[in-house]
């Protein structure tokens, strides 16, 4: 290895130590407050921090959409304990958790973008149900109704048959689109 490519490891090496150094300074010093949770403040941080290595790694690595994936993942949880650490939250997080199927549909959306540089209609579809599915936990999470998801499953389960055929035909359906792009375009990879 040469001397410039040595320096450039080590001075790449140095920056990723020192950013990290300053992130968990601000998370001790966040922290701080009596009233505020360290171990909470520093798990958000650590999040936050995963999800930017992961956003680190997808810029380094060819198979960039787990990368991403996981980076948009991470720092939306870790960005959500975070507010729940610092109190900024009007819910408890035991009643926000299905925020977290929200949060990885809305990760689904970068990853397929980054893809295939278009959005694809798998994608959007896989993403649209982990987001209503995560909604509609919430709701029954947070007693937004006065009945229970038990209730709702036994005295509405046409509903749920229905929604599952919905996402079942949808899925289908932008399966079969994704298919006439590509034969539209060639076979080609990467266009939509």
């Amino acid at each position: 290895m040469h001397r410039s490519a040595k320096r450039r490891s080590l001075a790449r090496l140095g920056y990723i130590i020192g950013l990290i150094l300053m992130f968990l300074g601000g998370a001790f010093l966040i922290g701080s407050p009596p009233d505020v949770s360290r171990a909470e403040v520093m798990l958000s941080f650590l999040l936050m921090a995963a999800g930017w290595a992961c956003a680190f790694v997808a810029l380094r690595m060819s198979r960039r959409p787990p990368y991403i994936f996981l980076s948009a993942l991470f720092i939306q949880v870790g960005l959500l304990l975070f507010l729940n650490a610092i109190g900024a939250m009007p819910v408890r997080l035991s009643g926000a958790w299905p925020l977290i199927s929200v949060f990885s549909g809305v990760a689904l959306l970068p990853a397929g973008w980054h893809r295939y540089g278009t959005v694809r209609p798998s994608y959007v579809v896989l993403a649209t149900a982990f987001m209503v599915l995560g909604s509609v936990l919430l709701i029954f999470s947070l007693k937004i109704v006065d009945f229970s998801f038990s209730q709702f499953v036994l005295e509405r389960w046409p509903f749920l048959v229905i929604t599952a055929g919905l996402v079942i035909v949808l899925a289908a359906l932008s399966s079969r689109i994704t298919e006439d792009m590509k034969k539209r375009s060639g076979g080609k990879r990467g266009l939509p």
